[in-house]
Formats: structure tokens, C-alpha cells, sequence
């Protein structure tokens, strides 16, 4: 027993000393190329839908933390194979704790990469790994599908395999991309949210003219419609103001990356 807690004890030790050990700020080739790969992986469906899991987890990771802070009780998080992503809390249907949990989804990823192009800027890139993989293993344990379980984990252990055996300089680089690719991510996450409301608006009229009613009938259950449910602002402007956030949050994350922080 002594043995295994003095191994945890060494492991706990090591871990905070690799987070708390400040590096230097990589060089023009590393913020840049790290960069570039981000946007090779937007503009590449196939490399964007497997990224876009990374986006699901922050957001359904925002939703739940925001539900905690506001008083309500967390009843689980799904995380779906079409990187859409379910996370169900109990307290009051309506309310100021409802709408800022509604609300934090689309802005997580915005919010994460701001604090973490900061963290960069002060030279804590291996500590923002640690830090997510913290949050990751916070989150898992309100995983309630099994595919959801499989992505945490998965995510889990590649971030372990990084921030314990990779050379410091491949964590940085790791760090500087996942930074990249939450702050230029989330601009795109609100876009196809627009795109898709659009989608599911037109499929809804044209059901309504075959059957030849009228009215408007149910809103839609994205994010956006259930804050003009709760408030009475149209959805689109809610989408409006996720993209404000994250367009904002790119822009001064950008520029503290660039600029050094």
C-alpha cells in the first residue's frame, strides 16, 4: 500500500511540475505552422468532421459546466457520432440559469481559446495540456453513451501520450494547434449551425405546404431556437451574438499568439 501511494504520490508530483514549468515561446515556424495545419483540417471535410469532435466536447463541456455554476443538477452528456452532442440538466425549465447554460455552448470553444492562447503567451503550453486533460476526465464521468465514452477516452489517452512521453517540443507544437483550432474552430461551428437552421427551416415549409397547413408549429432544437424559446429573441440573432463571440475571441486570441501574449 505504501508502494502504490508513494507511486501516485511521484506521478501527481511529476505531472505538476511538467504543468507549472513554464517554456520558452516557440518560434515563428511553430505558431505559424501550427496554424497552417488548422486551416488545412477546416477547409478538408473529412479531416474537419473528425476534428469537430474536439469542438462537441468543449461545447457539451461548456453546457455542463455552466449548468453546475448556475445551480442546476447535471444528469449526463452524449456525445453522438455525427459530432452532435446532448447534454440534460434538471433545475428551473426557464430562467437566467437556463438561458447562460443554453448560451455557453457555441461560445465554450471561443472562451477555452482565448484563456489558452493566454496561457501560450506566459509560456504554459504543456500546462494547458494538462489542464484539458483534467476537464476531460471531469467530463467523463458524466458520459452516458458509449460513444461518447469511446471519444473522451480516446482524447484521454492521446493527450496523456503527449504531455508524459512526447519531447517538450512536440507538446508545445500539440498545445499551439489545439489553441489554433478551438479560436478558428468555434467561427466555423456557429456558421454551420446558421447553414443548418436553414436547412431544417426549408425542409419544415415544405412539409407544411404538401400537407397544406399553416402556422408556424414547433421551433427547431438547436441551441439558438431553444434561447428564442426561453427569452423571445429571434434565433437569429442569438446565432448573431455566438458569432460575435467567437469571431472577437479569435481576433484577440490571434493576436496574443502572434504578438507574444
Amino acid at each position: 500500500m505504501g508502494d502504490v501511494l508513494g507511486a501516485v504520490t511521484g506521478f501527481l508530483g511529476e505531472a505538476w511540475s511538467r504543468a507549472t514549468t513554464p517554456q520558452p515561446v516557440p518560434g515563428a515556424a511553430v505558431v505559424l505552422g501550427s496554424a497552417a495545419v488548422v486551416l488545412v483540417v477546416l477547409v478538408v471535410p473529412r479531416l474537419w468532421h473528425l476534428a469537430r469532435h474536439v469542438l462537441t466536447v468543449v461545447h457539451e463541456g461548456a453546457h455542463a459546466g455552466v449548468a453546475v455554476l448556475s445551480g442546476r443538477r447535471l444528469a449526463g452528456v452524449r456525445l453522438h457520432a455525427d459530432t452532435s452532442g446532448l447534454t440534460v440538466s434538471v433545475g428551473r425549465p426557464r430562467g437566467p440559469g437556463m438561458v447562460a447554460t443554453a448560451f455557453a455552448g457555441y461560445v465554450g470553444p471561443a472562451v477555452l481559446g482565448l484563456g489558452a492562447a493566454w496561457l501560450l503567451g506566459r509560456g504554459y503550453a504543456v500546462g494547458l495540456l494538462w489542464l484539458m486533460l483534467v476537464a476531460l476526465a471531469l467530463l467523463l464521468v458524466q458520459v452516458r453513451n458509449g460513444y461518447g465514452l469511446w471519444v473522451v477516452l480516446v482524447g484521454g489517452a492521446a493527450l496523456v501520450a503527449v504531455t508524459w512521453w512526447a519531447p517538450t517540443a512536440w507538446q508545445v507544437a500539440v498545445a499551439y494547434a489545439m489553441t489554433w483550432l478551438l479560436l478558428l474552430g468555434a467561427p466555423r461551428a456557429v456558421v454551420e449551425l446558421q447553414v443548418t437552421r436553414g436547412r431544417e427551416r426549408r425542409r419544415t415549409t415544405a412539409r407544411r405546404g404538401a400537407a397544406g397547413g399553416t402556422g408556424r408549429g414547433r421551433g427547431g432544437t438547436s441551441d439558438a431556437d431553444v434561447l428564442a424559446d426561453l427569452t423571445g429573441v429571434p434565433g437569429i440573432l442569438w446565432v448573431g451574438a455566438f458569432l460575435l463571440v467567437s469571431v472577437g475571441a479569435a481576433a484577440l486570441g490571434c493576436a496574443w499568439i502572434v504578438g507574444g501574449g
